[in-house]
């Protein structure tokens, strides 16, 4: 999994910010994960998401949502925060 280029993304607050990665793997039972990391700080995590066959998705958040293809998943942060 790699994280699309140019996705470095900048926004204000309140603003809505979408991050993609792309993936392969030849299994259609797919969980992917998002986490969030500050600096010297452990990974935080923000949400999993079923992908192919699978749909269902936990979040930490409802800020965090994600959509996934066969091949990508998506990240959307809405009301971004500082």
């Amino acid at each position: 999994i790699e994280p699309d280029k140019g996705t470095e993304k900048n926004s204000k607050e309140t603003e809505t910010v979408k991050l993609s990665c792309s993936y392969s793997a030849d299994s259609d039972y797919i969980w992917l994960y998002w986490y969030r990391q500050y600096p010297n700080r452990e990974p935080q995590y923000l949400l999993y998401k079923g992908a192919r066959s699978y749909s269902y998705e936990d979040t930490s958040d409802d800020r965090f949502h994600s959509a996934t293809s066969h091949t990508s998943t998506e990240l959307t942060i809405t009301d971004v925060r500082l």
